[in-house]
């Protein structure tokens, strides 16, 4: 899937320069603008031919995102759903990435080795 970013988003900081969220798209209006007039060597248009099949759309790696903000939601889901953990604290996630690498159960929005790494190597640093 192409990604359609803001022209200019980066030369200022203040249209995403460093800052993804600022990335966004928004239509060349310019009078003399290149990409507006489709030039050669410009980035592409959002236009009609970019958008996805009606079977991918809205699934990540063709499974369905489902929203989990316990450990018991995490326990329903399925061999074709992936989880998106919602706003959860630390320490629900850290027992959720156990549970869900113990389940097998991939999460889209959570490095499950990372943050199950970090406790860990705080104590051993305690330790020492």
């Amino acid at each position: 899937m192409k990604k359609f970013l803001r022209r200019t988003w980066g030369r200022y900081s203040k249209l995403g320069k460093g800052r993804k969220k600022k990335q966004t798209w928004r239509s060349p209006k310019g009078r003399h603008n290149k990409m507006r007039e489709k030039e050669k060597g410009y980035p592409a248009l959002v236009s009609v031919g970019y958008r996805k099949d009606k079977s991918t759309r809205g699934t990540i790696d063709n499974k369905k995102p489902v929203l989990v903000n316990n450990i018991k939601d995490l326990l329903s889901i399925k061999k074709d759903e992936i989880a998106i953990i919602g706003r959860v604290g630390k320490r629900n996630k850290i027992e959720m990435a156990k549970k869900a690498r113990e389940l097998k159960i991939q999460i889209q929005n959570l490095k499950i080795e990372n943050i199950l790494r970090k406790p860990e190597d705080k104590k051993n640093n305690e330790s020492k």
